[in-house]
């Protein structure tokens, strides 16, 4: 069984920081994509960022600039740096993982953390 354990949401100023960790456990020999999305009462999930196993990074134009994506691929952990935030980022952040085909299933979400951002 894989688990995806999101932490670091709060309340934050508009213009403050935080940092979002999603660290993954269970039989795990790899992990392919990572990433986060968020969903906002009453707008469609959005999704934020992803990194790929080797790093490469993309990230929503909402984001882009202020964001961070990151991962250790040692310790199955990924990382949401999150910079100058705006009451507009305030929502629910889960975190994803695709894991090789071998794996059923092969798609994994957390339970999501909070993050509100007042003005």
């Amino acid at each position: 069984q894989v688990q995806l354990v999101e932490s670091g949401g709060g309340l934050v100023q508009a213009g403050g920081s935080l940092r979002l960790s999603c660290a993954a456990s269970g039989r795990i020999r790899s992990i392919n994509a990572m990433g986060w999305y968020r969903q906002a009462p009453g707008k469609q999930r959005e999704l934020v960022a992803i990194i790929t196993t080797s790093g490469s990074t993309n990230y929503s134009d909402s984001v882009k600039g202020r964001f961070t994506i990151s991962r250790d691929n040692a310790k199955n952990t990924m990382y949401l740096q999150m910079n100058s935030l705006k009451p507009e980022d305030t929502a629910d952040y889960y975190c994803y993982a695709n894991l090789p085909s071998w794996y059923n299933p092969s798609n994994y979400v957390g339970q999501g953390t909070q993050v509100t951002v007042s003005s």
